[in-house]
């Protein structure tokens, strides 16, 4: 069986949306056919430990397509003879895949994420994404919004789509969400989650802004705040003046985050384009994630977030800018539970048929091994 060597800066134990992608295409392929190159992490030796497959570390936190880096990729292309290199984030480590050819490998598959396509709005960053592409058999996107951008500078005969996928298993109704709101003290309240990264893209600040008009129409309403990130300052300032109808929980193990979906009765993370387009949604894999738990969703209009969205069918989208929209959005949801729970159930159903691991699984391998057939792959 041929190797893929994974080189990617984005890996667990990091958590985030992107390493979990990467993470969970690396746990789909045989374990003797996967080696990972990867940069240290906090936790990453019994993190690697648990792996079936070679988890390579970089000496140091972050890779940048350097002669350092270049000549350790190519050597583990000759020392486990990997046919195949798949670059977990296509920029700006895709830079190196001239070195990795040279080395012997035969297929170079790039994985794309929204800051891909907003390197296709940049000058700079878009002639250095056209040199990327140049030298890829195959490059990923997530939906229609990160295919149109990448399109702008890429064939378009090398862009597939690959979005993340969800484990509906472990994503589900019932996933402990009566022992987050008993360890929480949340009772029978209606519970409003918002689980990602605190940075100011993801919306959290948005959701401060509109929380008092949302107690005004649902009064005992709670704003449960997920993650960690650099924003927690802000976040907190912000929600000081409510009390305990706002908890900043902090991050919390990978694991506990379907019971932390599962513990409200609404998903909402109204994220927002910032910086002239360059900090973009790129798809917003926990969108789905909280659809398999049975929650109707509010996102935000921003980049690829549409794509995880049916609107009015699973949940709705909102001007992530808007306090006043992003509350009467929650307001309408919290105030209707039979409808709610109507979204909630058609998302659930939604993600089963189209965006279950068992799917991703198949498209990644057929990534792999052969010449891409858009038609199968994308609309698979």
């Amino acid at each position: 069986m041929s190797r893929t060597l994974i080189v990617t800066n984005d890996f667990p134990p990091r958590a985030g949306g992107i390493q979990s992608f990467v993470h969970g295409l690396a746990a789909c392929r045989p374990p003797d056919s996967v080696v990972v190159y990867a940069p240290r992490w906090p936790g990453c030796a019994d993190f690697d430990a648990g792996q079936p497959y070679p988890v390579v570390r970089h000496p140091t936190s972050l890779m940048l397509p350097l002669p350092p880096v270049a000549r350790r990729a190519a050597e583990l292309v000759a020392e486990f003879t990997c046919e195949t290199v798949v670059f977990g984030a296509a920029a700006p480590l895709g830079l190196l895949a001239p070195h990795v050819r040279e080395a012997g490998a035969r297929r170079v598959v790039m994985i794309t994420h929204g800051h891909e396509a907003a390197w296709a709005g940049v000058p700079v960053a878009r002639r250095l994404l056209a040199r990327i592409g140049a030298h890829a058999d195959v490059v990923t996107y997530l939906g229609e919004y990160t295919r149109r951008r990448l399109a702008e500078v890429i064939r378009g005969d090398r862009l597939v789509r690959l979005a993340p996928g969800v484990d509906t298993r472990l994503f589900r109704p019932g996933a402990g969400g009566e022992r987050v709101r008993a360890a929480l003290g949340l009772g029978e309240r209606p519970v409003v989650v918002c689980l990602s990264r605190l940075v100011p893209r993801k919306g959290q600040d948005v959701l401060l802004r509109a929380w008092p008009r949302v107690l005004r129409a649902v009064p005992g309403a709670v704003l449960l705040i997920v993650g960690g990130g650099p924003y927690r300052g802000v976040l907190e300032r912000l929600a000081r003046p409510l009390g305990d109808a706002v908890r900043l929980v902090g991050p919390v193990p990978w694991a506990a985050l379907p019971a932390h979906l599962d513990a409200a009765d609404v998903f909402a993370m109204p994220c927002r384009t910032r910086l002239g387009g360059i900090d973009v949604e790129g798809l917003g894999i926990v969108y789905l994630e909280a659809s398999a738990c049975g929650l109707p969703v509010v996102a935000g209009l921003s980049g690829g977030a549409p794509d995880a969205v049916l609107p009015g069918e699973t949940g709705l989208l909102v001007d992530g800018t808007s306090p006043p929209e992003v509350a009467a959005a929650l307001v309408g949801l919290l105030r209707d539970p039979v409808a709610a729970r109507a979204m909630g159930g058609r998302g659930r159903e939604w993600v089963r048929q189209e965006w279950d691991w068992s799917l991703v699984t198949d498209r990644f391998a057929r990534l792999l091994v052969s010449p891409p057939d858009t038609r199968a792959v994308a609309g698979a």
